[in-house]
């Protein structure tokens, strides 16, 4: 394998994982979004009332 085609794998196998590490990490660290009651949400429904 000549230098050109080395260093090419090299850097592509390395932004590839970068970018994955990266996302990883947003995955891992973001907090959940506050997700909607669905009983509070029908509450105001004259049949789920009684």
């Amino acid at each position: 394998m000549n230098t050109e085609a080395l260093i090419t794998m090299i850097v592509t196998q390395g932004l590839v994982l970068s970018f994955t590490l990266y996302f990883f990490y947003r995955v891992l660290t973001t907090k959940p979004r506050p997700e909607p009651d669905s009983f509070s949400e029908n509450d105001d429904e004259p049949e789920r009332e009684l």
